[in-house]
């Protein structure tokens, strides 16, 4: 039997599969992602992306393909009769904070596209990055020794064949054979509900003039929510699992739109389970659970759901790459985990801190909300690839009271370079980053890279890289004048060194050292 090999295997070609493939390739890690269906779903699922989402993505090449909503956009929902009926109150996500000027934390602005528009987008970069993708092709077995994976395979209309990887990556779903397979169990708020959907076209952008895109319809015989995907597809979902023929589903629809004249299209329907539960771990020797295979949240304005696995295959790829490449021990991928479980418990927790889903909360019911900024910006990551973030720290805060702790996303802030404006996020997420104002750490940087084996890029924020605000890169990531900030490629804060040591390139690789997990660490000899 024929027997191929790749260095990384994902299961599951949706966006996080898709994502996975795309970051791994952009790293120059060999992936091949299988699908089992030969397109993307006719039913749209997710169609939020956060400004976060869109910085990886921006990372990659995509800015410019995925377009972004305008700036100060805020998703808005109200409770109406009809949209043709009374309009009720509108309720929001977070509550409104009457904290200080807005801050502009990033970049990007988030992006309000269907998931079926978005994944051939995906798809495409994935492949012009160097991935194999694989539409049409089920995993039928795997196993897993000491060295890899052998996965049996069979494509759709062809015969089987094995594959052979280095890891897994298991994005299938919430129901995932891969977890089912290892024993891995799961907790949470649980399974909440099995509710349908009918995905329809119609014209009703008049009800959207006001800058609400989603409806809680709510009529004696008619509890439902209705939302829009921006390009005359609408979709309306029913509170039960009832089935219901064509006519009944067109009736329902004009009962929600409130009128019987608009021409509707019945695209198609959907049933689904409306569910919170987290993986008991993420990892479990060469495979790793990401996107609905590692957690399941309901959908929330907040983004939590597809979100939430993307920026997983983003901490994992540069970590499999790194041990790839022989620069990092295995044990930089023990960090996975730990570092991405706690984030799956927390927005599992802010979805029920917040009135969409209070009534389902149960205990959760008192936790306290987290700022919108907060989680999109500042969550806080707690591993052995980071230094000095303790258990004493929040799980998250706003990005400008972090000021630049390990952990932390590094901050964003307008540079200027030979007449170019970039973000300090551009000058991340490709390698090792020393941000300094100071030409003192050049010596350092260098060593560090010669006794670690992991190339140490110093980038002197003044010069040629003007910020705009002169302070404003120290106080953001609270250095001195000669202080230092190591930022690992997945542009989060490993080290932080707020003065200048006496030995500079001894502080160094011993941080880089022990946060990098390099498999050369020559130690220093003064």
């Amino acid at each position: 039997m024929q027997t191929e090999s790749t260095s990384v295997l994902v299961v599951g070609g949706s966006l996080v599969g898709l994502s996975a493939a795309m970051f791994l390739s952009w790293h120059g890690v060999p992936a091949m992602v299988v699908e089992r269906h030969t397109a993307s779903s006719p039913h749209p699922r997710a169609m939020g992306f956060t400004p976060r989402t869109m910085e990886l993505f921006r990372a990659v090449g995509l800015g410019s393909r995925v377009p972004q909503i305008p700036a100060g956009f805020r998703l808005r929902r109200a409770r109406v009769e009809s949209l043709a009926g009374e309009w009720f109150e509108e309720s929001s996500w977070t509550p409104a904070s009457s904290e200080g000027p807005k801050i502009q934390h990033s970049p990007c602005e988030g992006a309000a596209v269907a998931q079926d528009l978005l994944e051939p987008i995906l798809r495409d970069k994935a492949a012009q990055l160097g991935a194999d993708v694989r539409l049409g092709t089920e995993l039928l077995s795997w196993e897993q020794d000491g060295d890899g994976v052998l996965a049996m395979l069979r494509a759709e209309g062809g015969g089987e064949y094995a594959v052979r990887s280095d890891y897994l990556i298991a994005c299938d779903g919430h129901r995932s054979p891969v977890r089912e397979a290892l024993g891995i169990g799961r907790s949470g708020r649980g399974l909440m509900g099995t509710s349908r959907s009918v995905l329809f076209r119609a014209s009703l952008d008049e009800y959207l003039e006001a800058g609400v895109r989603q409806f809680e319809i709510d009529q004696p015989d008619l509890k439902a929510f209705l939302t829009t995907y921006g390009d005359g597809r609408w979709v309306l979902m029913f509170a039960d699992d009832e089935e219901r023929d064509e006519d009944r589903l067109r009736a329902a629809v004009h009962q929600a739109i409130g009128r019987r004249d608009p021409e509707v299209e019945v695209i198609t329907t959907g049933r689904w389970e409306l569910s919170a539960l987290i993986a008991d771990r993420f990892t479990s020797g060469r495979v790793f659970l990401a996107g609905d295979a590692a957690h399941t949240l309901p959908p929330a304005r907040g983004g939590y759901g597809a979100n939430t696995g993307i920026e997983d295959v983003h901490n994992l790829a540069w970590k499999l790459s790194s041990v790839l490449s022989g620069e990092s021990t295995q044990r930089l991928l023990d960090t996975y985990g730990p570092e991405r479980h706690p984030i799956a418990w927390l927005r599992h927790h802010q979805i029920f801190a917040r009135s969409d889903y209070r009534k389902h909360a149960g205990p959760a019911a008192d936790t306290a909300i987290v700022d919108d900024d907060a989680m999109e910006f500042g969550q806080l990551y707690r591993s052995p690839a980071v230094l000095t973030a303790g258990d004493e720290l929040p799980p998250a805060a706003r990005p400008e009271q972090w000021a630049g702790q390990p952990g932390t996303r590094a901050p964003h802030l307008w540079l200027t370079q030979d007449g170019e404006r970039l973000s300090t996020l551009d000058l991340l997420q490709r390698g090792w980053v020393l941000l300094t104002g100071s030409d003192r750490w050049s010596a350092a940087a260098e060593q560090a890279t010669e006794r670690t084996g992991i190339t140490v890029d110093r980038r002197r924020i003044g010069g040629r890289l003007q910020p705009d605000e002169p302070d404003g890169f120290r106080r953001a990531f609270g250095l001195s004048e000669d202080g230092a900030a190591l930022v690992r490629p997945d542009g989060y804060i490993a080290w932080r060194c707020p003065d200048l040591p006496a030995h500079p390139a001894d502080a160094l690789t011993e941080a880089m050292g022990q946060v990098s997990f390099a498999t050369r660490h020559v130690p220093a000899s003064r």
